[in-house]
């Protein structure tokens, strides 16, 4: 059940690891005489329509970061975030450690679709539509940033899907999607490398597909434990409101199919490519998710603040939908899993969509973990990165 949050917040201390404790049966709950207040702060953005479950509260990290996208946290706590249309990758400086940024600065206004940002030993990695960037020794040079090296520089250019989200692996090969150019069609007789996912070696080289039949991933992550790729994929379009699902997927072998442009959702043939290949031959998805809500970001819960239940299930962005004659996602979901499976597909966070007037005020994007074991959510509409917490509290304050 979900509780109005207000937009107030609190500073964690260093006893967050004894007070954030999980809430089952036999663990101790936190209780509001326990904890320090909650400090102030205050927000343009109508943060007490977000609807959190008990506990929890969010406050604005950053404000006025237009149209914030993938993030990337450096070695020395410098937050890199990327843009879809405003053409900028940032950096936000959060100097006292209180989990508000007190510097945004912007790196570059040059680059074409800066999408995707990455962080390996001190560089920073930048995804365009058919270029991989790299800013060496970023963090000591942000307000005088040096040019950036060429990693790859023939990726397709096709712009219809063509922004890409990026990160290092387990592996230390960097991820990297192919969209497909289209809605729908077969576009691999034209380049194999169209609806995939790559990797490569951090300096570009051994490059290889590691997934296939992949419409259009803009967030993927690896699980803590088997090391396997899950990622979300946004199904196609212009076949009604209620299908085809959007997909929760998981790799276990290099080079597996996914099934589009010939099956969605792990049973529906496409009308146009489906008399192709039958739906047995892909791998259907971990989950289904709803219609058009545009899954973006998705990360396994970890860290010490969240309760013991949540850990170990995935959290997913639900962008929302565009052309859906009532607007679907507009939230945070839950994804929980027993022995790899997924047993549910819930709301963990809403009230980015207002459902009764169809108005919207945020787009979640990506998502990042802190070591602290809060989460911060990116979000493109809204121009804002929030900072989602965990007290213990049933009842927020008043603000």
């Amino acid at each position: 059940m979900h509780l109005k949050n207000v937009s107030s917040f609190v500073l964690f201390t260093l006893l967050a690891t004894l007070l954030f404790s999980g809430c089952g049966e036999n663990e101790k709950t936190p209780s509001g005489n326990d904890l320090p207040a909650r400090p102030d702060f205050t927000s343009s953005l109508p943060l007490d329509s977000l609807n959190l479950p008990p506990g929890f509260y969010a406050h604005t990290f950053a404000e006025g970061v237009e149209g914030a996208r993938s993030m990337a946290m450096g070695d020395k706590g410098t937050l890199f975030v990327g843009t879809r249309n405003a053409n900028k990758v940032y950096a936000l400086v959060d100097e006292d450690g209180d989990f508000r940024a007190d510097r945004t600065i912007v790196l570059d206004t040059t680059l074409e679709v800066p999408n995707g940002v990455a962080f390996r030993n001190g560089s920073l990695y930048v995804a365009e539509v058919d270029r991989l960037l790299r800013y060496d020794n970023i963090e000591e040079n942000l307000d005088n940033p040096p040019d950036p090296v060429v990693v790859y520089d023939d990726y397709p250019d096709k712009f219809h899907h063509g922004w890409k989200y990026i990160a290092f692996g387990p592996d230390d090969k960097l991820y990297v999607p192919v969209g497909a150019p289209c809605n729908i069609c077969d576009s691999t007789s034209v380049d194999e490398r169209f609806a995939t996912i790559t990797r490569m070696d951090p300096d570009g080289s051994n490059r290889e597909i590691v997934a296939q039949g992949v419409r259009n991933t803009v967030g993927f992550t690896w699980h803590p434990e088997t090391g396997n790729l899950w990622f979300t994929d946004n199904g196609r379009d212009m076949m009604g409101d209620d299908i085809p699902p959007c997909e929760l997927n998981r790799v276990t072998e290099t080079g597996q199919h996914f099934g589009y442009p010939f099956c969605h959702g792990g049973t529906i043939p496409d009308p146009e490519y489906g008399d192709q290949r039958p739906c047995e031959d892909f791998v259907p998805p971990v989950q289904n998710l709803g219609a058009h809500v545009a899954p973006l970001g998705v990360k396994f819960i970890s860290g010490p603040m969240f309760p013991e239940k949540y850990r170990g299930n995935l959290l997913i962005a639900e962008h929302g939908s565009w052309n859906r004659s009532e607007k679907s996602g507009y939230r945070i979901t839950l994804v929980k899993l027993e022995d790899g499976q997924s047993v549910s597909y819930e709301p963990f966070i809403d009230g980015w969509l207002n459902s009764e007037n169809q108005t919207r005020w945020g787009r979640p994007v990506d998502m990042m973990f802190l070591q602290d074991g809060s989460l911060l959510i990116s979000d493109d509409f809204g121009n804002a990165i929030y900072r989602i917490g965990y007290d213990g509290q049933e009842v927020a304050a008043a603000h």
